[in-house]
């Protein structure tokens, strides 16, 4: 079937397109460097056309036997100079011009990387780290290559085209017109077919590349999985399958190109060959003089090389596009979760939260909760507890809104949450989760980060209120200490820790603890907890836990089984139940007098 290719190139097209006018705002915004670059290139182009008519004067000066020196002298000064200013404006050109570019590379890396912060987090659970990151390299990079040389290449290569070809109809034989013509339509038709062909090779090429970098970053950031299980030859081997079919693709893009260029060539020599024989013989019949043989063979050789590079523009634009394309895509994803239009600053005063009849599922063949409702007091602390996989963790991701309810109504204050606006929202709300990932950099600035503008009195205190300050203090470097990748130099009690401090930094009305001690030791436990009380005093807190240790204290106990509140009320009420949560407690109890001391 012919139709299904056409389809997707003429999408293609339009895509292309749509890129190219995304760019113009960034020109606009500059766009008095627009003109003084535009109004430069014109210049240039001018002096560049001139330079072989001057030519052409000072050979049929010197032609003549009865030549006054001066008259050549004036001539070749006047030949430099255009020389020297085909060159010079097209410098001052790109300096004009440069401020323009880079700008738009940061403004566009900027829009992509709040937008990718604005997705869903469902997106970014589906997301390649590795190969988002080279999508954005690729085209940022190829945003600076598409406004210099679309503006500086393409535009000014067809000026000059132009100009040739109205000076060769005016002054001489129609039929040099007329050669050089067919020899641009042919170059020209033959340059698009074929660089249209090479594009499916490109993308096949940035596919591979995109994949082969998600398996590495993949593999290195999971370096001490990959140590336990000694399956350093098999993560090369996983590489290397993708960078072979990456090989393949690259050696077929090469040798096209050489197959192009080499066709390209062919055509323009044949033009060539035909004007000056076309020459030769105006200047053998005595119609033309040796200045204009020489005139039309500079002309030629002067179109030759932008005509050349023009093919090589427009190939190496086309992949920019191509590289764009990816990054742009991302521009385009669906954020899911948005503010809605008359959103609202959430009004936190006392912070009382409701979950009235909450339905919610990740896929629609995986139902998690069903009809949950409960309330949290403004003060109060509601402890949730169930086996792994009965959605107690959902909860605290419903609350912060990173996804949306698909039945019922979540709201604090009475203020629905969906009718508020994220930013608010997740301010009131502060969070130490079950699995800690700190930033690459110090622990200062992993504490600081729950409060940017924290001063370092007031991140030192939310330190030791953690009982994390010690610790860091016993460090060579302090608060100054690196963490590593994911904060792969601390332990996990650590980790947890940070995260503690940070949370305590924020200062919320709201607190949620996913299993936020399951990582400590019984004593450092303990001590947490006792901490953990006191920051939570006069707060609403949301606590999910493993440990019913951790609970016992809470004003009310909800259990949660396969996605609904199956018993609800105090620790000592739920023990008199004698239920779900009683068997629970009493095998907890078991286990931890089955295990040996330290």
């Amino acid at each position: 079937m012919r139709p299904s290719p056409i389809q997707p190139a003429n999408a293609a097209n339009r895509a292309d397109w749509q890129t190219l006018r995304s760019l113009i705002p960034y020109l606009l915004e500059f766009k008095w460097r627009v003109i003084v670059a535009m109004s430069l290139l014109v210049f240039s182009k001018l002096a560049n056309v001139s330079v072989p008519l001057v030519l052409k004067e000072i050979i049929d000066a010197m032609d003549k036997s009865h030549a006054v020196l001066v008259v050549p002298v004036f001539l070749i000064i006047g030949y430099g100079l255009l020389r020297l200013f085909s060159t010079l404006f097209g410098e001052l050109r790109d300096a004009v011009f440069a401020n323009v570019t880079q700008r738009a590379i940061r403004r566009v890396a900027l829009q992509v990387f709040e937008h990718l912060h604005s997705l869903s987090l469902r997106f970014h659970l589906d997301r390649q780290t590795g190969g988002v990151s080279r999508d954005i390299e690729r085209g940022t990079r190829g945003i600076g290559f598409l406004l210099n040389f679309t503006l500086f290449n393409i535009l000014p290569t067809l000026l000059e085209i132009g100009l040739v070809a109205a000076i060769l109809l005016k002054k001489y034989n129609v039929w040099f017109a007329i050669i050089t013509f067919i020899t641009l339509v042919i170059y020209i038709a033959f340059t698009l077919f074929i660089t249209e062909w090479r594009m499916v090779v490109r993308r096949t090429m940035n596919d591979l590349d995109s994949k082969a970098n998600t398996r590495a970053i993949d593999s290195l950031l999971n370096y001490e999985t990959v140590k336990y299980f000694g399956n350093e030859q098999y993560e090369a081997r996983r590489y290397d399958h993708n960078m072979e079919h990456w090989e393949t693709a690259a050696v077929r893009n090469q040798t096209s190109l050489a197959w192009l260029n080499s066709v390209q060539s062919i055509i323009i020599a044949i033009g060539i060959t035909a004007l000056m024989l076309l020459a030769a013989d105006e200047v053998a019949k005595g119609k033309m003089t040796v200045g204009d043989l020489v005139l039309v063979n500079v002309f030629m050789i002067q179109l030759y090389m932008p005509l050349h590079f023009l093919g090589f523009v427009y190939r190496e634009i086309r992949h920019a596009l191509a590289d764009m394309e990816k990054m742009f895509g991302l521009l385009h994803e669906d954020r899911e979760i948005a503010d809605a239009p008359d959103a609202t600053i959430l009004q936190v005063g006392s912070a009382a939260v409701q979950f009235e009849q909450v339905s919610f599922s990740y896929a629609p063949d995986r139902q998690i909760l069903f009809g949950v409702s409960f309330a949290i007091p403004a003060g109060h602390k509601v402890a949730v507890v169930g086996s792994s996989g009965a959605g107690k963790s959902t909860l605290s991701r419903l609350l912060f809104r990173f996804y949306d309810v698909h039945q019922g109504r979540i709201s604090i204050n009475g203020q629905d949450i969906r009718s508020v606006t994220q930013s608010s929202l997740r301010a009131a709300i502060g969070i130490v989760p079950q699995d800690t990932v700190l930033f690459n950099d110090t622990i200062y600035y992993n504490i600081a980060y729950g409060r940017p503008e924290a001063s370092r009195d007031e991140i030192i205190a939310a330190a030791q209120a953690a009982h994390i300050h010690d610790f860091i203090e016993s460090l060579p470097q302090g608060y100054d200490s690196m963490v590593g990748e994911r904060g792969l130099k601390l332990s996990g009690g650590e980790k947890q820790r940070v995260a503690i401090a940070r949370a305590i930094l924020k200062n919320p009305a709201i607190l949620i603890f996913d299993e936020a001690t399951s990582a400590l030791d019984s004593k450092s436990e303990k001590a947490i907890q006792a901490e953990l009380r006191t920051i939570a005093q006069n707060r609403t807190t949301l606590v999910i836990a493993h440990r019913l240790s951790t609970v016992v204290d809470a004003d009310q106990i909800l259990v949660m089984d396969k996605g609904q509140i199956v018993e609800r009320g105090t620790h000592k009420e739920l023990l008199a139940l004698n239920k779900l949560y009683a068997q629970m407690w009493n095998l907890q109890k078991q286990e931890e007098q089955t295990q040996p001391a330290d």
